[in-house]
């Protein structure tokens, strides 16, 4: 199993679409880094030679500077920086609400989490 940037990439699927498992890295940024290294999109990454692969590794290090843990630490200090000066975004992100405009009255699940069922919350019809 091949071994980029500290993440097991799967060995079966192409190394254009493995690639996007190191987070940080999509399928974009995938083939421009493959377009670089002069690697065809649809080899399989268990086909790669050791040459191949640590082409990759080098070419991720060196020009693509923030994946990973890099990446997820930056994200995790611009949420919190909003949330220390208080603006609509921070407060937002501390209620665990959509950020980004959309409506809560109904949808915004995934953010919100599972229903909880409120008493007297529907009107009875007269």
């Amino acid at each position: 199993m091949a071994r980029i940037a500290g993440v097991d990439i799967p060995p079966n699927k192409r190394v254009e679409i493995s690639l996007t498992y190191i987070f940080g890295i999509g399928k974009h940024t995938s083939q421009e880094i493959l377009k670089k290294a002069g690697i065809d999109f649809d080899v399989r990454v268990k086909d790669l030679s050791d040459e191949e692969l640590s082409r990759l590794r080098e070419i991720i290090d060196k020009d693509y500077h923030r994946i990973e843990g890099d990446l997820r630490r930056e994200i995790g200090m611009n949420i919190k920086r909003l949330q220390e000066i208080g603006c609509y975004r921070g407060l937002r992100h501390r209620r665990n609400l959509p950020v980004h405009g959309q409506r809560t009255r109904t949808n915004a699940r995934t953010r919100r989490g599972s229903r909880k069922t409120v008493a007297g919350k529907k009107r009875a019809r007269k």
